[in-house]
C-alpha cells in the first residue's frame, strides 16, 4: 500500500524560504515631491533670499524668518513682513502675503510673484533702497 504524504503547506508571497516575513528593501521608497503651500512658500522665500544675498552683501548676515501671521498692528493694516535693525532680522508672514492677493490673481503664479515681491520689498527697507534697485539691474548690480 502506498503512503500518501500530506501536501506541503504553502506559505504567502510574503514570507521567505523559512517562514519569515520578507525583509524591507534596504532604500526606501521616493518622498512625495514638496508640493504643499507652507513648502512652496519656504521654497520661493528660499530661492529670493539667496539671490538677495549673493548680489546685496548688506544682506549676507540677516535672518530671515518666515511666521504664520503678526502678532502685532501697525495700525494701517496688516503687515506682510517686519524688519528689525537690532537683531538683524526680517520676518515674513505667510498668512497675508497668500491670503490677501485679489480675486483672479489667487493662483500659483501670482501667489509666488507675491511672496517674491514680499522679500524684495522687506529687504528693500532693511537696507535702505527701493526694491526695484535690488534686481539684477539695479544699481549697477
Amino acid at each position: 500500500m502506498a503512503r500518501s504524504h500530506p501536501a506541503p503547506v504553502r506559505r504567502g508571497a510574503r514570507h521567505g524560504r523559512h517562514g519569515r516575513l520578507g525583509r524591507s528593501e534596504v532604500v526606501r521608497p521616493p518622498l512625495p515631491p514638496l508640493d504643499g503651500r507652507l513648502d512652496r512658500f519656504e521654497i520661493t522665500v528660499g530661492s529670493a533670499v539667496e539671490f538677495l544675498r549673493g548680489a546685496w552683501a548688506e544682506l549676507r548676515d540677516v535672518r530671515f524668518e518666515m511666521a504664520a501671521m503678526p502678532t502685532h498692528d501697525r495700525g494701517d493694516g496688516i503687515p506682510l513682513w517686519r524688519v528689525d535693525h537690532l537683531s538683524q532680522r526680517v520676518t515674513l508672514y505667510r498668512v497675508p502675503i497668500e491670503r490677501l492677493l485679489p480675486k483672479g490673481h489667487d493662483d500659483g503664479l501670482h501667489r509666488r510673484m507675491a511672496i517674491e515681491s514680499a522679500v524684495f520689498h522687506a529687504a528693500a527697507e532693511y537696507i535702505g533702497r527701493e526694491p526695484w534697485e535690488l534686481g539684477p539691474d539695479g544699481a549697477g548690480h
